[in-house]
């Protein structure tokens, strides 16, 4: 097997998922490049390797009511089969934003989870139709207080502007402000029944409803198109408009390729790469509107394959793809909330970004304070040799050779953290430091912790900040 195969599968499985451990890589090349991208997109065809129901039992405040806990979603990352399915989850939570802050409720918060869950590889029209519905987004955005006559913008505007067209294209506005209140005209009636139930519990969970006696039925002109307009009617005219293929395709570049500026800039910013862009953009119109078929075509793309090490790793993805390298957390036992706090520390946290927005990604997730917290999480992670993922590493490092010189247990290192590629100015000052204590024999006592020891000085490094 090609070690170009490993590092391509390593690469994908970090973008496509949340990474993975060397044995599944090594299982993964063999399988086949297209046809693991294949068995990613279509989660629905494979069992997600889960016992959620023990994990229920362990854990009994996860069950019904509260299974939007942040720990719950964690929890699935990181022992999830269907890795893309998840990271999915994460992608669309970052665009369609609610937060925990406003709706102080978690069952429905999960709701909203399960709907990027179920539709997030789907049409992007059904999408947007499903979250226009959604309980936790229709109170996160005042839909429910916008009525005949006494319209409330706030959902139309963030609809438009962050959820689908973007405030600008090629440096020209995608929207007016009468198309703003146009759409809040054509949503109203969308609301809810039952109050947003407070957590832990609820005695009812809240409904979407449509009340046509509440809704604004005159003539509306939205982007151009006249007519007695009406939520759905919005969301077909959203989809077909070229805006919006940039929109999306810009958000899946960014998230599964390369890190690009920030959404604000993205009015007077060309793409970084152009062509991928142009190439997603036709896909999304090819397939009506398929965020599937657009990974597909990306995933296999040469712009993706040579896109390694070019993004920043969210706190999401550093946790869990840490837990996911040393083996833990593979079934229920106490301390999962520890995890929660991490990624708050880092400057991510579950269920509650920091505006509608979402997060700013790329080099702005790292500053002083969140890169101490990075670095101490992954390196104390990596250096525990009782973690089972470090275990196997140890083995097979073991299984090369009765003896490793300084270079070799670094090379070995990295590519069984999934062939990290490091400069070689880095790798030389890694070397160097191993090199202090000369060759390590591999059956020695002490083997284990020379490996930890290198493996903790590897994931300081700048380069580990990216995947």
């Amino acid at each position: 097997m090609a070690e170009n195969d490993i590092a391509s599968m390593g690469h994908l499985m970090r973008r496509a998922g949340f990474g993975a451990q060397y044995h599944e890589l090594e299982a993964r090349a063999a399988k086949g490049y297209e046809e693991t991208v294949e068995e990613l997109l279509n989660p629905q065809d494979h069992p997600d390797g889960m016992d959620l129901d023990l994990a229920e039992r362990y854990f009994i405040e996860w069950n019904h009511f509260i299974r939007g806990v942040p720990e719950y979603i964690a929890f699935r990352m990181i022992n999830s089969a269907r890795q893309l399915e998840e990271k999915i989850v994460l992608f669309w939570h970052g665009i369609l934003c609610i937060s925990d802050s406003k709706l102080q409720s978690y069952p429905t918060e999960y709701e909203e989870l399960e709907l990027f869950r179920h539709h997030g590889l789907g049409s992007f029209k059904d999408l947007l139709l499903g979250i226009s519905k959604d309980p936790a987004m229709i109170y996160y955005l005042d839909n429910c207080l916008s009525h005949k006559g006494a319209i409330n913008e706030n959902y139309g505007r963030e609809l438009l502007e962050l959820f689908s067209l973007g405030v600008g294209m090629d440096g020209e506005f995608n929207y007016s402000e009468d198309d703003v209140k146009e759409c809040a005209r054509a949503f109203t009636g969308w609301t809810i029944a039952n109050s947003i139930p407070q957590q832990p519990y609820g005695r009812y969970a809240a409904q979407f409803v449509y009340n046509p006696d509440d809704h604004d039925d005159g003539e509306k002109t939205f982007l151009g198109e006249t007519g007695n307009l009406n939520g759905e009617d919005v969301i077909d005219i959203i989809v077909k408009q070229p805006a919006t293929a940039r929109f999306i395709s810009r958000h899946l570049y960014n998230f599964f390729v390369a890190d690009d500026v920030e959404v604000p800039s993205w009015m007077d910013t060309p793409p970084r790469d152009p062509e991928t862009i142009k190439m997603l953009e036709d896909e999304y119109f090819r397939s009506d509107y398929n965020i599937k078929s657009m990974l597909r075509v990306l995933f296999n793309s040469d712009a993706f394959k040579n896109a390694r090490f070019a993004k920043v790793k969210s706190p999401i993805e550093t946790i869990i793809g840490t837990l996911r390298l040393v083996g833990d957390w593979t079934e229920p036992k106490p301390g999962l909330e520890f995890i929660f706090d991490e990624m708050k520390y880092m400057g991510q946290e579950i269920l509650n970004p920091p505006s509608v927005e979402g997060w700013h990604t790329g080099k702005e997730w790292i500053d002083g304070g969140t890169l101490v917290h990075r670095i101490n999480f992954t390196a104390d992670s990596v250096c525990n040799t009782s973690f089972p993922g470090i275990q196997s590493i140890i083995e097979k490092l073991a299984a090369q050779a009765p003896i490793l010189s300084p270079e070799g247990l670094v090379d070995g290192c990295l590519k069984l953290l999934g062939d990290y590629e490091m400069s070689e100015e880095t790798r030389r000052m890694l070397v160097d430091q191993n090199s202090k204590g000369g060759e390590v024999q591999t059956d020695s006592e002490e083997f284990g912790a020379k490996v930890g020891e290198t493996l903790r000085m590897i994931v300081a490094t700048k380069e580990y900040l990216y995947a």
